[in-house]
């Protein structure tokens, strides 16, 4: 029960917090203010629900090095996803076409910190995590991953190989950085660094939505495979391959500090990590 309350508030907060965002229809002023907004009311709904439901101290957004966690997660999402670009573009699959838009690139901040933010708490701080105390991490981290590319199947461009590539780089590899921090602002780095990088920076498509020109305007060529094809680099092997690989760092990490949650076998009660 406290699974689908907890998804529930977070769900209504984050879907209203969408359509105002998508009422300005992309208005750089107003995306850049109404997106972290729209992620600070998340963020407080996340509280107050967890808090209500579970009796507890909200740990995994705890206030102290929030900000130093971020931007551990951000440079990471960024080097990442300029690497797998570099790698495409060396082989021909990617050039810059020319200046993209730099209102679009303000609005870009905007949309991509209300998204890295609500999905991050809807599917690593609620799925995730109540899924693990039940069935452990390897479950969880299954589980939710799969979960996390199927949503994606409902952009505009989607795949059926996009939602899987999805699931493997992108739903492993932050349920693994959640795993292996024990904090939420670490895979919200992550997120919203790759994303930003992915569109604001170097101007491909998202997970086959449909963004404004960010900073450049990126001009993708060649097979699918290389290029992800119309649903963006997400759906190249190189993202996969870069996914994969830093998902099996941060579970490492995560068995090494002891973060790896068993199963729970009978009437066990839940486990637990404080980080």
């Amino acid at each position: 029960m406290r699974l689908v309350k907890q998804l529930v508030v977070v769900a209504v907060v984050a879907m209203a917090g969408s359509l105002l965002v998508g009422a300005v229809n992309w208005n750089p002023i107003l995306t850049l203010v109404l997106g972290p907004a729209s992620a600070v009311a998340a963020l407080a709904a996340y509280r107050w629900i967890v808090r209500r439901t579970e009796h507890r101290e909200v740990v995994e957004l705890a206030r102290p090095g929030a900000g130093r966690a971020i931007g551990r997660g951000v440079l990471i999402g960024v080097g990442l996803f300029a690497a797998v670009i570099l790698n495409i573009a060396l082989l021909g699959g990617y050039r810059v076409g020319g200046w993209g838009s730099f209102g679009g690139t303000v609005a870009l901040l905007g949309f991509m910190t209300a998204a890295a933010v609500t999905e991050e708490l809807f599917f690593r701080g609620i799925l995730f995590r109540i899924v693990e105390g039940r069935f452990g991490t390897w479950w969880a981290l299954g589980l939710t991953g799969l979960l996390f590319g199927l949503s994606h199947l409902f952009n505009p461009h989607a795949s059926l190989w996009g939602a899987i590539a999805i699931a493997i780089e992108a739903g492993g590899m932050l349920a693994a950085a959640y795993a292996a921090t024990r904090t939420l602002w670490v895979p919200i780095g992550l997120h919203f660094g790759w994303n930003f990088a992915e569109a604001g920076l170097f101007g491909t498509a998202v997970s086959g939505s449909d963004t404004p020109a960010g900073l450049v305007h990126g001009v993708m060529s060649g097979p699918a495979a290389l290029t992800g094809g119309s649903f963006g680099p997400e759906g190249s092997l190189y993202s996969v391959l870069a996914g994969l690989l830093t998902t099996v760092v941060f579970m490492w990490l995560a068995r090494r500090r002891g973060h790896i949650v068993a199963r729970r076998r009978g009437t066990e009660p839940a486990a637990t990590l404080v980080p």
